[in-house]
């Protein structure tokens, strides 16, 4: 199996063991007929929802498997033998096989398995196993999954979709096109009034949703893709030429994508931002942020805020409460993986208000209308989870998560996400 939509949870920086991901992972998909079928991915036929590198996620938002019924493999299907799998609490969908010396970790989409370890033997036992119970199909080392290609060394591993965009670019005949140097206008304002309604939506919807899928590797174009993707519902030729100018971005860097260094620390540490009332017709705030795991970038994220906030500070407040959702549940995933993780993470925010808010519960006036749950970074903070920190802003990276940028602001950002172009000439 790939990775569907979290890559990073199976890279080698969760693990102590940087050759878990670098040299033992395998891709397994069981035969058609083989036994899986009648449940989901968690047995329960409950829909299920794999955070995107995203997730966005990425993240950028969230991928529902839906009711995956037909050929799923079920979490029980994976108990037999002399292996007994744990299911993370982080995340239904990856298990772990633990011995004193070994780890293994499965990670299972419908009726695809990635396999991953820092014991080969162990993971070759695993599998003589499983294909005494299914039909299964080896693929081998993994290279290619879904859309995601894979290339290690002993430097680390890159993780692109440069195919998956090719083909994106050749069935909207876009492969000739002159290419653009940043994704979307500096201050561009798309709204739902503008401009004529396309004749076939039906285009427009088919291509955000793959530009969606191509945000799994590609955080350069999340805050793009999230403004596009408000508009599926009607959309106009304002927003289609705004979508084909992404394409002209893409297609002056089709191999970019995220690289993880095999000489890498542990510590997160994550940005958040806002744009305060960026919405033109509901004056809605947009929340962004990008964490990293050392210097590899890990999650991030550009969504529509569910509220009006009456002040910019609270607009970075509410971003705030948001990425601290994300970071604990990021301890979470870290604590099941075993995977100490002792100091307080690191929240850079560059607004000077609402870090006085979330340290000061005092301020009763000025947050006595903010809903309950956004004050649990309070929590974290007391509790040790995270410290928030003050950086400036031009060395806050969240800030490509909440508005189109011009070319300069936008490249110096995107250097600093992880991202890489392999392909590119030195």
């Amino acid at each position: 199996m790939e990775i569907s939509n979290n890559a990073k949870q199976l890279s080698p920086n969760f693990l102590t063991v940087e050759e878990v991901w670098g040299r033992n992972a395998y891709p397994v998909r069981p035969s058609p007929g083989s036994r899986g079928g009648g449940g989901s991915v968690d047995g329960s036929g409950a829909e299920i929802r794999l955070p995107m590198f995203s997730r966005f996620g990425q993240r950028f938002a969230q991928i529902p498997l839906c009711q995956a019924h037909n050929r799923g493999i079920r979490a029980r299907d994976l108990k037999f033998g002399l292996f007994s799998s744990h299911r993370l609490q982080a995340d239904h969908s990856l298990f772990t096989l633990t011995t004193s010396t070994s780890i293994v970790l499965v990670l299972v989409y419908v009726d695809d398995i990635l396999i991953a370890g820092n014991d080969l033997s162990q993971i070759e036992i695993f599998k003589k196993i499983l294909s005494t119970h299914f039909k299964t199909k080896d693929l081998g080392s993994l290279k290619y999954f879904l859309g995601l290609e894979v290339a290690r060394s002993s430097t680390g591993i890159f993780l692109n979709q440069r195919k998956y965009a090719l083909d994106i670019l050749s069935d909207n005949g876009q492969l000739g096109a002159r290419t653009a140097l940043f994704p979307m206008e500096q201050h561009l304002k798309l709204t739902t009034q503008d401009g004529n309604l396309l004749p076939d939506p039906g285009l427009y919807r088919r291509l955000v949703g793959r530009l969606i899928y191509l945000t799994i590797t590609r955080p350069d174009i999340v805050y793009a893709i999230n403004t596009l993707s408000q508009f599926m519902h009607a959309p106009r030729v304002p927003h289609m030429t705004a979508t084909i100018r992404v394409l002209r971005y893409i297609k002056g860097c089709l191999g970019q994508g995220i690289f993880f260094p095999s000489s890498n620390n542990t510590h997160v540490s994550a940005y958040t931002d806002s744009d305060w009332a960026s919405y033109p017709t509901t004056r809605r705030s947009t929340t962004g942020y990008f964490i990293q795991l050392g210097t590899s970038p890990i999650s991030w994220r550009t969504k529509k805020q569910s509220t009006v906030s009456r002040s910019f500070a609270e607009a970075e407040y509410r971003a705030m409460a948001v990425t601290t959702c994300e970071l604990t549940w990021l301890k979470q995933l870290l604590t099941d993986l075993g995977v100490p993780h002792p100091e307080p993470f690191t929240l850079h925010c560059d607004n000077q208000s609402a870090l006085h808010i979330a340290h000061n519960p005092v301020f009763h006036e000025r947050t006595k209308h903010i809903e309950i749950d956004c004050h649990i970074i309070r929590d974290k903070i007391r509790s040790g989870l995270l410290k928030a920190v003050h950086t400036s802003s031009t060395e806050q990276l969240a800030d490509i998560f909440t508005k189109a940028l011009g070319h300069d602001l936008f490249h110096h950002f995107s250097r600093k996400l992880g991202i890489t172009d392999l392909h590119a000439p030195t």
